[in-house]
């Protein structure tokens, strides 16, 4: 496991954008798959998107697709999450993670997470 730090949620209007940052207590070589998940409130936590933390492949869900931006910096061992045009189901706490192995779509797959960052959308 590794040290994951969530940061930059806040409240947004509808149509706005939003990046989210994933600190990441691991060196830069650390052969990492970081990936955001989401977790709506009464719902259960789905994932967003995921990158590769040497060799670079990305994945999304398909409502984040075309919206949502996943990027990394390897030099500041941090994640970003863009998100474009906010909508109210965008709303969530959104959470950051981190495994070992290439790209997953299961949070159980995750061995490593931070403790959320609060996502709201008016509307």
């Amino acid at each position: 496991q590794v040290q994951v730090v969530e940061s930059g949620g806040g409240v947004v209007q509808a149509g706005d954008s939003l990046r989210l940052s994933c600190s990441v207590d691991a060196p830069t070589s650390s052969p990492y798959t970081m990936a955001w998940f989401r977790q709506a409130s009464g719902k259960e936590r789905e994932f967003v998107a995921a990158i590769a933390r040497i060799v670079r492949s990305t994945c999304y869900a398909d409502f984040a697709k075309g919206r949502f931006t996943i990027s990394k910096d390897n030099a500041k061992n941090t994640v970003y999450l863009l998100m474009a045009d906010l909508n109210p189901d965008d709303a969530a706490v959104s959470y950051c993670a981190a495994r070992r192995g290439r790209n997953s779509f299961v949070a159980n797959d995750y061995d490593s997470w931070g403790r959320g960052t609060q996502v709201a959308v008016s509307s």
